[in-house]
């Protein structure tokens, strides 16, 4: 096992951003500072990155600004970039088509964490959110915690506040198992008999509504890249013991299993995704469905929808996310 602690060059505010390579016999795996990134992520043996990310942090403060970021403090969509909850309502900044997109431009995955564990398998990141930010109640504590063992990168994220707000935080990586220019050819299996409809601004309708066809991925399908998902999953009801959700295979055989305690599993197709001029992994820029992002996290939209788990998060308790990527060949 082995750490290493280097410089991934400065942000625009001129702030030093680094990245901690965590190493194990097994596996490896780079974390920035910004945005709590999951840069690149490597089985032993492999001369190419299973998650997509790039070499320069223009590309994380441009289009790559989510790619293996920390999400939130509220993850997905908020319908009208409003919330009512603790008595009163909260106006957040709209970034898409007049709803909240992962918590606006100001939200996690822009912010510079700071380094407060180091070992040799681990860095913990923490970062405070002040009372009022971006329209958030609360002064908020996030700390996220990496670590490599073995074949699996754990992480553990937990958060407090001294205010009654919202907290759903989200690894939003995007995986290519093969590292090729899209993962068609790749089969997905995700233990969920629901998921939730969208409506034209991919904010959930309400409805939960039984697998079917594509979306039914209780048995391994294999992905032709026609399923058009941005779609959440519902894999429990409430957060709850650490369970494994999802199982992606490439065509190379390269195997991850997704286990967590999070109720949803947010999976987006990857049409969307340009991230030219700046190239990824592979030195070309990434195009349409270089990856799919698998996000455990909490239901979208939960302000919205009292059926849905809850994201509310009050002092006197803390918010926790156990969430681990295991690999094989």
């Amino acid at each position: 096992m082995s750490v290493e602690l280097g410089d991934f060059g400065h942000a625009q505010d001129g702030r030093q951003v680094h990245a901690i390579r965590l190493v194990s016999d097994e596996l490896a795996a780079t974390i920035l500072t910004r945005g709590a990134v999951l840069q690149d992520l490597r089985l032993q043996g492999l001369d190419y990155s299973l998650t997509l990310g790039g070499n320069h942090i223009a590309a994380y403060e441009g289009p790559m600004g989510y790619f293996g970021a920390l999400v939130g403090p509220v993850a997905n969509r908020i319908a009208g970039a409003t919330a009512e909850f603790g008595g009163k309502t909260c106006h957040f900044p709209a970034n898409e088509r007049g709803n909240l997109l992962h918590s606006g431009a100001r939200g996690l995955h822009t912010r510079i964490w700071t380094v407060d564990e180091l070992t040799e398998d681990a860095v913990g990141l923490r970062i405070v959110l002040e009372d009022g930010d971006d329209g958030f109640p609360g002064r908020r504590e996030i700390r996220a915690l990496f670590r490599v063992e073995g074949a699996t990168l754990h992480m553990v994220l937990t958060a407090t506040t001294d205010a009654p707000t919202l907290m759903n935080l989200a690894n939003h990586a995007y995986w290519n198992l093969d590292g090729t220019a899209t993962y068609a050819g790749h089969t997905l299996r995700v233990g969920a008999d629901r998921y939730l409809p969208v409506d034209a601004a991919l904010i959930p309708t309400g409805e939960q509504r039984d697998v079917s066809g594509a979306f039914d991925l209780r048995k391994t399908r294999a992905l032709d890249l026609s399923e058009g998902y941005d779609h959440n999953f519902c894999v429990a009801d409430a957060p709850r013991e650490p369970t494994e959700i999802a199982e992606l295979t490439g065509t190379s055989g390269i195997r991850m299993s997704i286990t967590t305690t999070e109720p949803g599993l947010q999976i987006y197709c990857g049409e969307r995704l340009s991230t030219a001029p700046w190239p990824g992994h592979g030195g070309v820029p990434y195009g349409a469905y270089a990856g799919l992002a698998m996000e455990p996290q909490r239901w979208p939209d939960a302000p919205h929808h009292p059926a849905f788990p809850t994201i509310t998060l009050a002092p006197g308790e803390t918010y926790r996310q156990d969430t681990r990527w295991s690999f094989s060949r």
